[in-house]
């Protein structure tokens, strides 16, 4: 086993499970895993990535609906339109430069970050 495999089980495993405990997707954490834990290009980390979130969803999601945690028509909702985005962003991101699309993950891992922050700090402001 090298530490390429050691590095891709390790970032599998923290995105499955932040997946099911905190409902983030995968890709948050597989993404940055692939490019500088495994030195992928951004396209190839994010098209891995979207492969790889099919077992994790599945397997979270069933858990969640077997708990009666699942509201299933948004989610369906959800679902459907989020394949339609898929498509026009996969047919986008090949199009864009590496280096640009990893400035725009980059914000967007940094907007992510700063938006729960503020939700942690109202939650903790609220309780006494």
């Amino acid at each position: 086993m090298s530490w390429s495999d050691v590095v891709a089980i390790a970032g599998g495993l923290g995105a499955g499970f932040l997946s099911g405990t905190i409902g983030i997707g995968g890709g948050l954490l597989f993404v940055p895993t692939m490019t500088v834990g495994l030195r992928l290009s951004q396209a190839v980390a994010q098209g891995t990535s979207l492969v790889a979130i099919i077992p994790t969803a599945i397997v979270g999601g069933a858990t969640h609906i077997w708990r009666r945690n699942v509201l299933l028509e948004p989610a369906l909702m959800m679902g459907g339109g989020g394949v339609f985005g898929a498509v026009i962003g996969a047919l986008v991101a090949v199009e864009v430069p590496g280096p640009w699309l990893a400035r725009i993950w980059g914000g967007f891992l940094v907007f992510s970050a700063y938006r729960l922050a503020m939700q942690a700090i109202r939650q903790s402001q609220k309780t006494p």
